[in-house]
């Protein structure tokens, strides 16, 4: 797999405190929870936060902020070093403060404070942003993205764009790619009766034709996205993949992070939506911006991991780590059609991530014969990794998975069709580390080999094309 495209991220960078505690009494002063500390951490928040999602694995990111003199801003510097490049704007003031206070889990209130005023950017800032393969901006209304906004101007004529705004920030500069509210703020920005997904459409629609951006996708939390065009074309919806226990604090951070990094790689805005879906819910699952597991190891400076965040092999030691359950399955998909997006959905939902084995294009020759595969394996792999239900894929060059096997030592391997458990070869493979094979339902008369068939006899039929 190719490495992923470095990406720059503008916007505000705020210093987020978390103090966690338990309350089990009333204060004799006044009726108000008291509550017994257990713990406090603090991590950058914002754009600060956006960036280091996008970093994750080993992608190239610059931050372009505003930061000052202040312990805030120097505790966002410590945070940051190693993992993104800063690239920093003056800060007249302070780096904002949010401090939640917690007990079992619950926020109980919110203190906010600090602030200041960013200044002039420098040639630095342009510079970044003639390097990247796509922009983020992470807009919090703190004025970065305004100090910055002829450069971005400038960027989102020749470069993919995403912009997260906010209600108190400037609009998304024209020619943006997709801009992604979540749904109070959609709201905010076009008030319009109802909560409905037709009523969501229309601010939608409503807002890319004002913006003059190419797309809006408004997040709707358990609901999924909802992908808008200018005017009053059919949105597309697309859903969360599972329902997600957790902190959703950052969720939408981590939506504009991939899909900004997708867009970078080359992703089409609906493959773009489609991974970065996926990924928020896996955030949220994991514990969100307060699990301690993202900030808990510093890079060194200038360090990036290897593989990248799709790698299938650090994503089943992350699941594993945090006591989730790894699946995979395997196969061609050669031509992907509805028995197997079946099966993909219905597997994913065994467990906590789903990784698809690939056959190589000389394996699946080798298993199907002369003029096999259909499609070069990097289609095929493009092809899998949009789906909702995949989290990573993986190629295997031998005629069975079971070296792949070996090395990603799932909890369960899934099989579709008439297979019985005993005769999967690799069942046996799986012993080894106390895996479990299983056969799910497979619909009948779908296959690969019937579609090229009827795709032959109808070409026949039709005769040549035109020239």
């Amino acid at each position: 797999m190719t490495a992923p495209k470095p990406l720059v991220v503008v916007g505000d960078v705020l210093l987020d405190e978390d103090i966690e505690g338990v309350s089990t009494r009333l204060s004799p002063d006044a009726p108000a929870p008291v509550v017994d500390v257990t713990g406090d951490r603090s991590h950058p928040g914002g754009a600060g936060l956006a960036a280091t999602l996008a970093a994750r694995g080993g992608r190239e990111v610059t931050l372009v902020t505003a930061l000052g003199d202040d312990p805030a801003s120097e505790a966002v510097r410590r945070a940051l070093r190693g993992r993104v490049r800063l690239v920093e704007i003056p800060l007249e003031g302070t780096l904002p403060v949010k401090t939640r206070v917690l007990a079992g889990g619950r926020p109980l209130v919110r203190i906010d404070r600090g602030g200041g005023t960013p200044g002039e950017p420098d040639d630095a800032v342009r510079e970044a942003l003639a390097q990247a393969h796509a922009v983020l901006v992470a807009d919090y209304g703190r004025g970065t993205a305004s100090a910055v906004r002829p450069h971005l101007e400038a960027a989102a004529r020749r470069t993919p764009l995403v912009w997260d705004p906010h209600p108190s920030g400037d609009d998304p500069v024209p020619g943006a790619r997709i801009v992604t509210p979540n749904s109070a703020e959609a709201c905010a920005l076009s008030p319009a009766d109802g909560q409905s997904l037709r009523a969501y459409a229309r601010r939608g629609g409503d807002l890319a034709e004002r913006w003059r951006a190419a797309a809006v996708a408004v997040t709707l939390g358990e609901r999924g996205v909802l992908l808008t065009r200018p005017g009053a074309g059919t949105p597309m919806l697309v859903p969360a993949p599972y329902r997600a226990q957790g902190d959703p604090c950052g969720a939408g951070d981590c939506f504009a992070a991939a899909t900004a990094a997708a867009l970078a790689d080359g992703a089409l805005p609906e493959e773009a939506v489609q991974r970065a879906v996926a990924e928020a819910a896996a955030f949220v699952a994991a514990g969100g911006a307060g699990n301690p597991a993202l900030w808990r190891t510093e890079a060194a400076p200038g360090a990036r991991d290897e593989a990248p965040e799709t790698d299938p092999f650090a994503l089943a030691e992350r699941v594993r780590a945090r006591g989730g359950t790894v699946v995979a399955t395997g196969g061609c998909f050669d031509l992907l059609h509805a028995g197997h997006v079946g099966l993909l959905e219905s597997a994913r939902r065994i467990g906590d991530c789903l990784i698809v084995c690939v056959n190589s294009d000389a394996s699946l020759t080798r298993r199907k014969g002369p003029g096999r595969p259909l499609n070069p394996v990097r289609d095929r792999l493009r092809v899998l990794a949009a789906l909702g239900s995949v989290d990573a894929v993986a190629v295997f060059e031998e005629d069975t998975p079971a070296a792949l096997l070996s090395r990603l030592r799932p909890d369960v391997w899934v099989k579709g069709g008439d297979y019985s458990v005993e005769d999967l070869p690799e069942a046996e493979v799986l012993r080894a580390w106390g895996g479990q094979a299983v056969v799910l339902p497979y619909l009948v008369g779908r296959s690969t080999t019937l579609l090229a068939h009827r795709a032959a006899q109808a070409a026949v039929r039709v005769g040549p094309a035109s020239p």
